[in-house]
């Protein structure tokens, strides 16, 4: 396996978690907020559930993006990442 593939497929790997967490962080704010402007008075609960759902995916996209940069930064290793693939 070529090493400049790892660090090639690492750095999508980030950029498309990225993207895809941003994608779902504006679908739950444009959801909130039409769910808020239908039910005003429910304003606090949606609030409070759309800023743990956020939470929960910049968590996930974070450890997404650290796991591509391991692999990036361990691409220097290629006798023990073709061991693994083997």
């Amino acid at each position: 396996m070529d090493i400049g593939l790892l660090g090639l497929g690492a750095g999508l790997g980030a950029g498309l978690t990225i993207v895809g967490g941003g994608f779902g962080i504006g679908r739950l704010s444009a959801a909130a907020v039409e769910a808020i402007a239908r039910q005003p008075e429910a304003a606090g609960d949606i609030r409070g559930s759309m800023i743990i759902t956020a939470a929960f995916i910049e968590g996930i996209s974070l450890f997404a993006v650290v796991v591509c940069l391991l692999v990036a930064l361990n691409t220097g290793n290629a006798e023990v990442l073709q061991a693994v693939a083997k």
